[in-house]
């Protein structure tokens, strides 16, 4: 259980879950033309999680510090979980997500893709190494790479199949796929900055420059706060833009993505306590799980 805790295993379930409602509840619905099999599938999944998670251990490795200050009752390396064997796993994982990866490019025909899971594992590294502590940085990275668990879906699946006969269906499943990255991207990047704000105290001891730290809390709440509003606006924009006669799908998104949204900004406005802190993050969690949730419901919309 204790590397179960060590991974993460719930924000791997997520991830993988939202890779699941693409291909199934979005790409086969619409009728997309896609590449890869259910096992080819199955170990895209696979590939992914495995990067994930050892973007997770390198990151409380080089949190240990920090942690012990934030969160002392969940450190897990060098009480529960001794530093070598962390950074064992840490390889072992890199090595089957970058091999794998290896195995699907080749696979699709398209090698130069395996490229991608090595970018995606050093970029977890130089986060948790160096990256992290810079000034928005850290946030804007680790948030690019939870859009790019979305996208790489589509670019193994839906990419490879593209012909000038589909080239219009596909580009139109592959901009839905973009709309929901962008969505991870801003819901994650908020909710980054709330961490930070949670992280404060032990983030200035270990020298961390992040925007809680550079600004002070109630200027960086303030932030949040504002883009909280930007999200609400973005996401009524796009239910008018695209959602305005598709009932089913207005519904879900007016009452599971902007009402939540909107109690996240009042919450938000005057929040000041690590617990208010915590809170928001958990519901910034929740209403990016719902929002991912809606993927299913879209083979209810025309394709236009």
């Amino acid at each position: 259980m204790n590397y179960l805790k060590l991974i993460r295993y719930q924000n791997l379930l997520f991830i993988a879950l939202a890779q699941v409602f693409l291909k199934y509840g979005l790409f086969q619905p619409f009728g997309a033309e896609t590449t890869l099999n259910s096992f080819t599938f199955t170990l895209l999944i696979l590939a992914t999680l495995c990067i994930a998670a050892a973007g997770n251990i390198i990151n409380d490795i080089y949190d240990v510090e920090i942690d012990r200050i934030n969160k002392p009752n969940k450190v897990l390396i060098g009480k529960k979980i001794s530093e070598r064997s962390a950074n064992r796993l840490f390889i072992i994982l890199n090595v089957i997500g970058v091999s794998i990866g290896f195995f699907l490019a080749n696979s699709i025909g398209k090698p130069s893709f395996a490229a991608l899971f090595i970018v995606f594992s050093a970029l977890l590294y130089l986060y948790a190494s160096y990256l992290k502590g810079m000034l928005l940085i850290g946030n804007i990275l680790v948030s690019a790479l939870v859009a790019a668990s979305l996208i790489i879906v589509a670019l193994f699946d839906l990419f490879p199949a593209i012909t000038s006969q589909n080239q219009i269906q596909q580009s139109v499943v592959f901009k839905l796929v973009l709309h929901y990255a962008m969505f991870a991207f801003s819901i994650n990047l908020i909710r980054e900055i709330v961490k930070d704000l949670q992280d404060i105290n032990g983030d200035k001891k270990g020298g961390m420059n992040t925007l809680a730290i550079a600004l002070g809390r109630k200027r960086t709440i303030t932030i949040v706060f504002v883009l909280g509003v930007f999200m609400v606006l973005g996401v009524v924009l796009y239910m008018y833009e695209y959602l305005y006669n598709k009932q089913v799908l207005l519904l879900y998104f007016l009452f599971g993505i902007v009402a939540p949204l909107l109690y996240f900004c009042i919450k938000s406005w005057d929040a000041g306590t690590l617990r208010e802190y915590a809170f928001l993050s958990k519901l910034l969690k929740m209403i990016m799980f719902l929002g991912i949730c809606s993927i299913p419901l879209y083979q209810f919309v025309i394709l236009k």
